[in-house]
């Protein structure tokens, strides 16, 4: 689903006035039919298209991020895949004032960085990952991943962000990253471990065991490889129950 199929992120436009819409088919900006929805939502309808498209033109992914209600974040990924940074964390713990962050994939254009608490784990390395990206993607980031490394490394992460924890939720699925993987599908190389595991397998690294590091190391990068595959399979199974069935009713 694209922005360009949206209506909710004009004022007073809801579902059900979206809905109508779609099921009327005006399924895109280009086919709005003011006649569907009265003059007064008309007119706010084709205000915004007009403003909307030049901001869409322009890549300003923060206009539509300030505009969709927070559940219907995931729509922005259609149009901006290409400049989406997926991210996962490892860390000592679950306290982000106290504990410490171990590791950090960043999955991009499809190309892997990871980055080492004591080698390459700093502040400066870290914002480098987010340059240019238009949305960040994590599973259960808003209130794990983003305030540790803010809090950690005094980063602002100001990307529009789309948490899975919640679209994810919307279809029903619930549980952690491996659980829901394993739910719809996306499959998981080796190692086969759990956050607990990780917290061990940096201490072991500490006491010198540098095949505990590689081990958890693999295993952070499946975490943020995963997040693309599992951001297809959630954005296309709301294309279908959000937009496909309300142009079915038609």
């Amino acid at each position: 689903m694209r922005i360009e199929n949206s209506f909710i992120p004009v004022q007073g436009i809801g579902e059900s006035t979206e809905r109508k819409l779609w099921a009327n088919g005006i399924t895109h900006w280009d086919e709005f039919d003011g006649s569907v929805v009265g003059p007064t939502r008309a007119d706010r309808i084709e205000t915004f298209i007009s403003e909307a498209w030049t901001h869409l033109d322009d890549g300003d992914v923060t206009f539509f991020d300030r505009c969709l209600p927070a559940g219907e974040r995931w729509r922005l990924y259609e149009n901006f895949r290409e400049d989406t940074c997926f991210f996962d964390i490892e860390t000592t713990g679950l306290d982000h004032h106290r504990d410490r962050v171990t590791t950090v994939s960043f999955h991009r254009d499809g190309e892997t960085t990871t980055l080492v608490q004591g080698e390459d784990l700093t502040a400066e390395r870290i914002a480098r990952q987010f340059e240019d990206a238009k949305l960040m993607v994590t599973f259960n980031g808003k209130r794990f991943d983003v305030p540790f490394l803010e809090t950690s490394f005094g980063v602002d992460l100001d990307v529009p962000h789309v948490d899975l924890m919640y679209p994810c939720r919307q279809l029903g699925y619930s549980g952690g990253l491996k659980q829901i993987e394993g739910d719809v599908g996306v499959e998981r190389d080796e190692p086969d471990i759990t956050g607990k595991d990780a917290v061990r397998l940096w201490h072991e690294y500490e006491r010198g065991n540098e095949n505990a590091l590689e081990t958890l190391v693999s295993y952070n990068r499946d975490d943020a490889v995963n997040l693309q595959s599992l951001m297809e399979t959630v954005s296309d199974e709301l294309h279908r129950d959000v937009f496909e069935t309300a142009c079915q009713q038609s």
